[in-house]
């Protein structure tokens, strides 16, 4: 059997996975990986300056290559730093690996410098945390990291390699092919289910359809759109999901949720049949609470997560399987028993909604003011993207507007950070670029988010990574502004803020810069970031007035 060193069984397993990049910082108690990595030419590792921004790379990598993304990090202070990152990706059921360096095992309950129970600490944000209980079982716990993080409903995960274990150690062993270790099912669910749900569907006169990740991940777009088509049914997309469909299908009418088309909830609201193909549904405890779900809808949930079968809502049919799968099943039955249509007034109803959207956005387009709009930046944004951009929104204020006012066409093409963390956005465009090189890649930021991760514009710059920053800046954290107007009768504290200017500043890292004061020139400014070979940041005064709908679109 051929026989390598500790370091080297880690990184020959990431390169056995095809994983091209790994994202992180180099320290003590992972020097031995880190020098695998020297002789490995089917790899690299990219050397970041925060380790949060390490696990936001590995994450948008992941979310665009439908791949695993891959951080290193060393012990103590090291490996707690990526404990965001990795809650959002658990949340957003993204699967990153994650290598931490731990301090020695006669370390362990001495207090010694980088001594920290990380698998303890990770253990409620990831799938699975463990640590490699012997040198000879590294390959055997990477091949079992992998196939817990890309099974089912995809997840984050931890090993954790103590320093001791991992010096002048040899492991002898034969990499084996992922086939043989990660069998991909597509679970069909249960049959008498699937036609339950199908016959729910072919009786109802005002059906409606929610697309969520389920659909991405399982490659189901042209299914749920074939069954919207059967139907009649207007097709929404689930929050944060914007690209599980293409935009453009005429029965699409919007995104679903908090900060999607207000126009989407008309329709749920009116429902008699809602099926959610492969989303949580959450929030639908709330919306049938407040009015927003008709209280008397039957509703469908297609889910590969059992658990989460009816956890947010009461349902009538819940089916456990793979959303392609399940949809294509749901299918084959209503082709056979024959689909009614449903109501020809519900089609035109669903129309009239599409159109609203379309006339309201449309009007964005001709906000004008002594302060620029962040709804006319997207707008303007709106003339110039392709369907192949990639855009991704950091948390905030001025990002809240862009769930409802972007549209997508391709899948794996936008990225939210599910858990409202601020700063991901810089660092997901550098994963989201290297993931997918051809396509562009626009980040959009508010002036709160981007000094959180703003030293990894240094990462992009040092490694010819190029995508566009566009930052609104209003001086200030908008979201929690908003709220204190709303609710604490305007007694502001600690929400307003001042900032340097951030074209400038992605000049000396060796980017480019632009300020746009004049909306008419967004446009064209954005067009001309995006061809640029060196990372570029748009930096955008905006109406520190204006907030999003608390709650809503």
């Amino acid at each position: 059997m051929p026989r390598m060193t500790a370091g080297e069984a880690v990184v020959k397993s990431l390169v056995n996975e095809g994983v091209k990049y790994a994202f992180g910082i180099v320290g003590n108690e992972n020097l031995e990986i880190s020098d695998a990595f020297y002789d490995e030419k089917n790899i690299k590792l990219i050397s970041v300056r925060h380790e949060q921004g390490a696990a936001c790379m590995a994450s948008a990598y992941a979310r665009i290559s439908g791949g695993p993304g891959v951080t290193m990090t060393t012990g103590g202070p090291g490996t707690p730093n990526i404990a965001g990152p990795l809650f959002t990706a658990s949340m957003g059921h993204v699967p990153v690996i994650a290598l931490s360096g731990a301090a020695s095992r006669e370390g362990i309950y001495r207090d010694t410098g980088q001594e920290l129970d990380h698998v303890s600490m990770f253990r409620p944000i990831t799938k699975l945390a463990l640590t490699i209980p012997t040198t000879g079982r590294i390959p055997e716990m990477m091949r079992h990291a992998f196939r817990v993080a890309m099974a089912n409903k995809k997840g984050p995960v931890l090993v954790d390699f103590p320093v001791d274990m991992m010096h002048d150690k040899y492991v002898e062993t034969e990499l084996q092919p992922p086939t043989s270790y990660r069998v991909h099912q597509r679970l069909p669910g249960d049959p008498a289910l699937v036609r339950e749900a199908a016959m729910l569907l072919k009786g109802a006169q005002r059906p409606l359809i929610i697309a969520g990740g389920g659909v991405t991940e399982s490659g189901a777009a042209a299914d749920a759109a074939a069954l919207a088509e059967l139907l009649s049914a207007p097709l929404v997309t689930s929050y944060r999901r914007n690209d599980a469909v293409p935009n453009s299908h005429p029965l699409y009418v919007g995104p679903y949720g908090t900060r999607g088309a207000p126009e989407t909830t008309e329709l749920s609201k009116k429902a008699d049949v809602i099926i959610g193909i492969g989303t949580r549904l959450l929030g639908f405890a709330n919306y049938l609470t407040n009015g927003n779900v008709n209280p008397n809808a039957r509703i469908i949930q297609i889910e590969i997560d059992e658990k989460e079968i009816g956890r947010h809502c009461p349902i009538n049919v819940g089916i456990q399987g793979d959303a392609k799968a399940v949809v294509q099943g749901i299918l084959e039955v209503l082709r056979r028993e024959g689909a009614e249509g449903g109501d020809p007034a519900w089609k035109r109803e669903a129309q009239e909604l599409k159109a609203k959207r379309r006339e309201r956005l449309e009007a964005e387009g001709r906000i004008s003011g002594p302060m620029i709009s962040p709804r006319r930046v997207y707008a303007e944004f709106r003339k110039v993207k392709t369907p192949d951009t990639i855009s991704i929104l950091d948390a905030g204020a001025c990002q809240a507007f862009g769930y409802d006012r972007i549209d997508f066409e391709d899948p794996r093409t936008f990225i939210s950070p599910p858990t409202g963390g601020l700063g991901y956005g810089i660092p997901e465009g550098v994963g989201a670029k290297l993931a997918r090189p051809s396509s562009p890649v626009i980040v959009f930021n508010g002036d709160g988010g981007f000094l959180f991760n703003a030293q990894e514009m240094e990462t992009a710059v040092r490694e010819h990574i190029p995508f566009v920053t566009l930052c609104m800046n209003n001086n200030l954290y908008g979201s929690e502004k908003a709220l204190q107007i709303a609710n604490f009768k305007g007694r502001l504290v600690g929400t307003d803020l001042t900032n340097p200017r951030f074209d400038k500043m992605a000049e000396l890292y060796g980017g480019k810069g632009y300020y746009v004061d004049n909306i008419n020139d967004l446009a064209e400014t954005i067009q001309t970031a995006l061809k640029n070979d060196v990372p570029s940041v748009i930096e955008v005064p905006v109406d520190p007035d204006e907030f999003p709908r608390m709650g809503g679109g």
